[in-house]
């Protein structure tokens, strides 16, 4: 059962509508993230609910910056008793283009910052992810040029890009209350890599 929910991102109102935040504009689709009373605490914004099951859920947005993100998750999961299989993290992901969201758990980092950090702290990688595609620059060179993908996830998304992006966040979140209230184990298959239909929005 999944009890901690990271979103990941930079704090800031100049980060907020960046391709990298896109983890967090996604915990603003959540139904229930108005009645959530967000506090500061483990070096983050931190809350809690518990829904119908009882059984009390977490949410944090580190406030480290990306790059440093293990740091916050470590503090929350630590004092929680939390472990690393009970944790999912929702982030924006290159490897995947605009309009896809996807379950995973374990794996490759996919050259994530924030990912990198929390598998840093935590000492595994063995946590679950809702990844939610950004697609790489539509000219990137191959390898990339350094600080073409830093550049390219630091802007906001162009107004174009805005219903698929909706459109994602939307069925982030929407699987993202079904692996709160689930096993996410079955979700696995369904989810592995899902391009959401933008007329079924």
């Amino acid at each position: 059962m999944i009890s901690l929910a990271v979103f990941l991102g930079n704090p800031g109102a100049q980060y907020a509508l960046n391709r990298h935040n896109a983890g967090r504009l996604l915990a603003e689709k959540l139904p229930f993230y108005t009645s959530l009373h967000w506090q500061k605490k483990f070096k983050g914004l931190f809350s809690a609910n518990t829904p119908d099951d009882g059984m009390i859920r977490y949410f944090l947005m580190p406030e480290t910056y990306m790059n440093l993100s293990g740091s916050s998750v470590r503090s929350a999961a630590s004092f929680y008793k939390i472990k690393s299989g009970e944790i999912i993290v929702i982030h924006d992901e290159l490897e995947l283009p605009l309009g896809t969201v996807s379950l995973k758990y374990a794996g490759g980092l996919g050259g994530h910052n924030g990912l990198r950090s929390i598998r840093k702290e935590l000492g595994t990688a063995d946590f679950w992810r809702l990844r939610v595609g950004i697609g790489r620059p539509p000219a990137a060179s191959e390898p990339a040029v350094p600080g073409e993908i830093a550049q390219w996830v630091l802007e906001d998304f162009d107004p174009a890009e805005k219903p698929a992006l909706e459109a994602a966040l939307d069925a982030g979140a929407a699987l993202l209350v079904r692996v709160l209230a689930e096993e996410p184990e079955p979700l696995l298959a369904e989810w592995k890599k899902k391009t959401i239909d933008l007329f079924k929005h």
